[in-house]
C-alpha cells in the first residue's frame, strides 16, 4: 500500500499485531476483503436524560450499509490526537459537539466480516460523552438516528444482534452504561 496520498485524501493508521503504528494508507483502499489492522475509535453520545444516540449507517457506506450502530465511528489521521479525531468526526458526521468525553474501553479491538465480504479489523478505543448542541447529521454518513434508553438498547442488542453493527454488539458487553442496563 502506498504511503503517499492525494490532497484531501483520508488516511488511516496501520498497526502491527501489538497495536503499534507501522504506516498509513488511504481509507478508500483499506476496507476490503483483506482489511489490515488499523486504528479507529467509537463514540457513544448521551443526552441530558441519559439516553444513548444510535445511528443507522447511510446506505452508501462501503461496510455495513443501513445497519444500526453507535453514535459515531471514525479514524484518527496520522499524528492526530484521538480525542481531537473524535471531536472532528462528531462535527463531520453528526454536526454536533461533545462535553465530558471519557475513554471507557482503551483496548477494544475486533475483526468482523459483513454480508458483502468487507472486513473491519480495528483497534478501536471507545469513548462516551454528552452531546453538546443540536444534531445535524450528514446524510452521506447517517440515514437515521434515534435517542434510546440504555435498557431498551441493551434488550434490543440481546434480542436482535444481527440488526446492529458487530462492533456495537461487542462493545455493549463491556460498556458500563449498557452492562448495568442488562
Amino acid at each position: 500500500m502506498s504511503l503517499r496520498s492525494v490532497p484531501d485524501e483520508e488516511l488511516v493508521v496501520l498497526l502491527d499485531s501489538d497495536g503499534e503504528a507501522i504506516g498509513a494508507a488511504p481509507k478508500a483502499t483499506v476496507h476490503t476483503d483483506a482489511t489490515p489492522l488499523h486504528l479507529a475509535f467509537s463514540c457513544h453520545l448521551l443526552d441530558a436524560e441519559g439516553r444513548m444516540l444510535v445511528t443507522r449507517r447511510a446506505l452508501t457506506k462501503v461496510a455495513w450499509p443501513g445497519v444500526w450502530t453507535n453514535s459515531c465511528c471514525g479514524h484518527p489521521a496520522p499524528g492526530e490526537a484521538m480525542e481531537d479525531a473524535v471531536r472532528r468526526r462528531l462535527r463531520d458526521e453528526l454536526g454536533t459537539g461533545v462535553v465530558d468525553l471519557e475513554l471507557v474501553l482503551p483496548a477494544f479491538s475486533y475483526r468482523a466480516v459483513d454480508a458483502s465480504g468487507i472486513v473491519e479489523h480495528e483497534r478501536c478505543p471507545v469513548y462516551v460523552g454528552r452531546v453538546d448542541g443540536p444534531l445535524e447529521p450528514n446524510p452521506a454518513e447517517v440515514a437515521e438516528w434515534q435517542w434510546v434508553e440504555p435498557e431498551r438498547l441493551a434488550h434490543s442488542l440481546r434480542a436482535t444482534p444481527w440488526a446492529f453493527s458487530p462492533w456495537l454488539v461487542l462493545q455493549a458487553e463491556q460498556l458500563p452504561v449498557l452492562a448495568s442496563a442488562s
